[in-house]
This record gives structure tokens, C-alpha cells and sequence, in this order.
């Protein structure tokens, strides 16, 4: 009976125990006795036929080429539904607001997989630690089955006579197989755990790799669609070249944000008549709320239009409406310790590299370029007096006095820390996106005006 015992034992535990060996890279010595009997592996063909590799090389090149064939009809066809949507500022607006969610929707996708796959990675290591550890243990046991295959315990029926060593050799397993099986059970389950924690990892993997080529697709046609924007836009480029440079020159003169947007207002044309429509758009809405008292609070999504020209609702009146400018997480917020013995005026975003970054809501812009410590700088007049700061990003996509949407891309985040204070200040090893909110002059929490993540999606 403990004969078959063992033999249950042997045949269960062996091929576990190789699993894991295979794993290692490494097999034991006396795992090594007994495979190194097996054939030796043969050289490959393509070792003996060169003319194999190179027809090989060439079939993978031939696929290339097809591949580029394909993305470059799929741009020839990006680029002509673009142009037919370059007149209509509605539609084109729509197509904006739709990709920029979706490349973000990708964004936050990728940032769980990989989060996902950290705590996989951080499982396959405490289990490797834990088999590591028992080494000696999985030697004990393969050395005691070697022992036991040399010497097994002697038939009694053959040599009654050795009644007395099969007792012996019975009390032995007796008290040693209970113990020996508890092993093998904690190591094959332990072996499991890993061959399937690996599984996860390369199906997370694979998943990232097909994500992280949707968001190139979405980047790709996003760009095009922002400078099908920008050239719809951009009927006197010398004009807006002359009130470029003009604010640059008031951003290296602005000792502080309220002077800087003072200023912009007063001194830029552009900026100047952003302020004049947010201050219209202001007294149209009061205009409106006195002629039908509530009507602006019946209406449910307030986002809807992708044709407005004005804000779609009062800021003072869109908390908890909010999207955040991009994906990712907050680092540090409002009110916190700023690390130079103040407290952050705004929030730090972190976000992926290259990463898009849309207006939380609507309005003019008030400034787009460089300024000081913060980096290239975005303000956006959200009327009421409200305006929001966006910093720390690589590159800005729109311009001044412009009116853009909540959930349209304005800019887009460097591949890793920009050179900015607030950046420097946390040590940080990704783009950090800067997010102030003002009125009046004053930063203000920001807090209360993020819409919650089941409700980020905006419609345009």
C-alpha cells in the first residue's frame, strides 16, 4: 500500500518539479541524470541552409512593405474625410472632441495595464523568492526519492526474514511521508502559481501592445484634425506672428499671472477681444436668466452642441461637471505643501508621455506660450471672472483669443519631466501637467468642479 503510495507520489511530484526547473533555467543534478539521457537537440535547418534565413528575411520584409502600403492608404483616406469636414466647424469640432476622448479612453487603458501588470510582476517575484528559499527542501525530497528508488523496502513474502528492516522502514515512512507530501503540495502549488501569474503577465502584455498601437492610430488622426483646426483658423498669419512675439514680450515683463492676463487683455488685440466676448457672453446669459429664470439649469447636458460659439453654461454654475484635461492621476493637490514652504495654488497631474491634454471647459484663450517657471503656459478666460492655468506641457496647439471647447486638445505633454517648478519640486519622472483654477485674481480649489470618473466622458 505505502509502495503505491509513493509511486503516486513520485509520478505526481517529478514532472512538477521539472515545470519548475524549466522555469529556472536550471535543473537539479539529479533531475539532470535522468535528462540528459534524451537525444541531443539537432542543428536547425536554417543553420545547415542559409538560403532558408534569407528567404525567411525576405518574406518579413515583403510583410513590412505591405504593412506601410496599408497605413499609408489609411492616411490617404484620414486625409480626405478631413478635408471634407474642413469647412463645417461643427462636424470637424465633433471629430475633435470624439478622438481626443478615445486617445484618452487608450491612455487610461494603458495606464491599468500597466499598473496591472506591476502587481503580477510584483507576485512572480515574492513566489520566485519563496521557491528560492526552499531549495534546500526540494533537494531533501529529490534526494530521499533517489534513496528510496536504490533501497526500496524488501518484499516480505520473498525474505521473511527481514521482517524486522520492513518494520523499520515502515515507522520511517510513516513519519516522514505526512510531512514529505505537505512539501511537494506547497512547491506544486507554488509552481502553479507562477506558470499561471506568467500567463497573465504576457496576455497583459499583449494587450498593452495592441492599445499602444490604437493610440497612435488616434494621435495620428488627431493631429491632422488639429491642424485642419488651426489652418481654418489662421487667416492673417503675419497679424498673429506680430501678437506672438507682442506677448512674449508682456510674458517676460508680467511679474505674476494676474498682471500677465491684465495685461495680455489690454495690450493684445486678439486676447483683448476674448475678453470683450466672454464679457458679452456674461451679460447675455444674465439677459437670458431674467427673461426665463431656470431655463439654464432644465437642461441636462450642457455639453452637447459641438457648434456653440459661447460657453455652453455659466463656470460658476459646472461643478461637479468638469473633465479632467487629461488621463492619468493626481500627484499632489490643492493646498498641499509646495515643497518651498507654501502651498500648491493648483493641482499636479500626472500623465503618460506624450500624452493629450484638453480644455476642462469652455473659453478664450487668454495666453499660450512660455512664461517663467511654469513652462509653456495655457490660459483660458472661462468667463465670470474664472480663468484656467494649464502648464508643464511640451507643446501647444492653439491660439490666442481662439474659443475652444471643453474636451478639445489644446496641447500635448513632452516624453518626461518639463524643466518646471512644480516638476522639480516633486522629483518627478513623468510629465507633470500643472492645473490652476482663478477668480478674480485668486487661485481657488479646483476640487469641487471635477466631474466623478464614471461621468468624465464629455459629448461635443
Amino acid at each position: 500500500m505505502r509502495s503505491a503510495c509513493w509511486a503516486a507520489l513520485i509520478f505526481w511530484f517529478v514532472p512538477s518539479f521539472a515545470a519548475e526547473q524549466e522555469l529556472r533555467g536550471t535543473k537539479s543534478p539529479a533531475y539532470s541524470a535522468v535528462s540528459t539521457a534524451g537525444p541531443r537537440t539537432q542543428p536547425s535547418a536554417n543553420d545547415l541552409h542559409p538560403a532558408n534565413d534569407l528567404s525567411a528575411r525576405q518574406q518579413e520584409l515583403n510583410g513590412l512593405q505591405d504593412t506601410i502600403g496599408a497605413s499609408e492608404e489609411q492616411r490617404r483616406k484620414m486625409e480626405s474625410e478631413i478635408d471634407s469636414m474642413r469647412n463645417d466647424r461643427a462636424r470637424l469640432s465633433a471629430a475633435l472632441l470624439d478622438t481626443t476622448q478615445k486617445a484618452s479612453d487608450e491612455e487610461q487603458k494603458m495606464n491599468d495595464a500597466e499598473q496591472r501588470i506591476a502587481t503580477l510582476s510584483g507576485n512572480e517575484d515574492a513566489i520566485r523568492r519563496s521557491l528560492e528559499s526552499r531549495r534546500s527542501v526540494i533537494a531533501e525530497v529529490l534526494a530521499s526519492l533517489q534513496r528510496m528508488g536504490r533501497r526500496p523496502p524488501p518484499a516480505l513474502l520473498a525474505a521473511p526474514e527481514d521482517m524486522l528492516q520492513a518494520i523499520r522502514t515502515s515507522m520511517l515512512l510513516g513519519a516522514v511521508l505526512p510531512e514529505m507530501r505537505a512539501e511537494t503540495q506547497a512547491l506544486a502549488s507554488d509552481l502553479s502559481d507562477l506558470v499561471k501569474t506568467r500567463a497573465s503577465i504576457a496576455a497583459e502584455r499583449e494587450g498593452l501592445a495592441k492599445q499602444a498601437a490604437s493610440l497612435k492610430e488616434e494621435r495620428i488622426r488627431l493631429a491632422a484634425l488639429v491642424d485642419a483646426r488651426q489652418a481654418a483658423l489662421s487667416t492673417a498669419e503675419q497679424t498673429l506672428g506680430a501678437e506672438r512675439d507682442r506677448a512674449e514680450d508682456l510674458a517676460r515683463q508680467a511679474a505674476n499671472l494676474k498682471e500677465l492676463i491684465a495685461r495680455m487683455e489690454s495690450e493684445v488685440a486678439a486676447a483683448g477681444h476674448a475678453a470683450d466676448a466672454a464679457r458679452a457672453a456674461d451679460e447675455a446669459r444674465k439677459h437670458m436668466a431674467e427673461l426665463e429664470p431656470g431655463k439654464q439649469k432644465l437642461d441636462g447636458s450642457p455639453f452637447k452642441d459641438p457648434a456653440r460659439l459661447t460657453p455652453a453654461i455659466a463656470f460658476g454654475e459646472a461643478k461637479g461637471q468638469l473633465p479632467f484635461p487629461a488621463a492619468g492621476s493626481i500627484i499632489r493637490n490643492f493646498g498641499a505643501p509646495d515643497g518651498f514652504g507654501g502651498t500648491e495654488k493648483g493641482l499636479l497631474y500626472g500623465t503618460r508621455a506624450q500624452a493629450v491634454v484638453a480644455s476642462p471647459c469652455d473659453g478664450w484663450i487668454a495666453y499660450a506660450g512660455p512664461y517663467r517657471s511654469y513652462g509653456q503656459l495655457l490660459i483660458v478666460n472661462a468667463g465670470q471672472g474664472y480663468y484656467v492655468v494649464l502648464a508643464g506641457m511640451d507643446r501647444i496647439n492653439v491660439n490666442v483669443g481662439q474659443f475652444i471647447l471643453a474636451g478639445e486638445p489644446v496641447a500635448v505633454m513632452g516624453d518626461g519631466p518639463a524643466k518646471t517648478a512644480a516638476a522639480i519640486a516633486i522629483g518627478a519622472s513623468q510629465p507633470i501637467l500643472y492645473v490652476e483654477f482663478r477668480k478674480d485674481g485668486t487661485a481657488i480649489d479646483p476640487g469641487p468642479w471635477w466631474a466623478k470618473p464614471d461621468m468624465q466622458r464629455v459629448r461635443g
